[in-house]
């Protein structure tokens, strides 16, 4: 995951969780200004322990945050819930139906 990528999910996570720049701030013990600027700069990097504080204030988890699509993370999750309560016949059954 890039940089980019990286600063980009931390505005989708902030935004679901419906937090200001401010509240996210006093959040993670940073300034106002912080969270603008990470936002913001593209060469701006937050330290893995910043991260790992918005992602947990933005109600987020790090297996979320990373996920490879962050807008399909919960759906795929439910799909893995269902499939793991499934009969191995029922999952052939599904991977079949998958394949065609």
């Amino acid at each position: 995951m890039t940089l980019e990528e990286i600063i980009k999910r931390i505005g989708i996570i902030r935004s679901r969780a419906k937090l200001s720049a401010r509240t996210l701030s006093f959040a993670i013990d940073k300034s106002e200004p912080y969270i603008s600027t990470l936002e913001t700069k593209r060469n701006f990097e937050p330290s893995l322990m910043t991260l790992m504080k918005i992602i947990e204030a933005c109600g987020s988890t790090p297996e979320e945050f990373f996920y490879y699509d962050i807008y399909q993370y919960k759906k795929d999750c439910q799909l893995i819930d269902y499939i793991k309560d499934l009969s191995p016949n029922q999952k052939d059954a599904v991977l079949c139906l998958y394949k065609k």
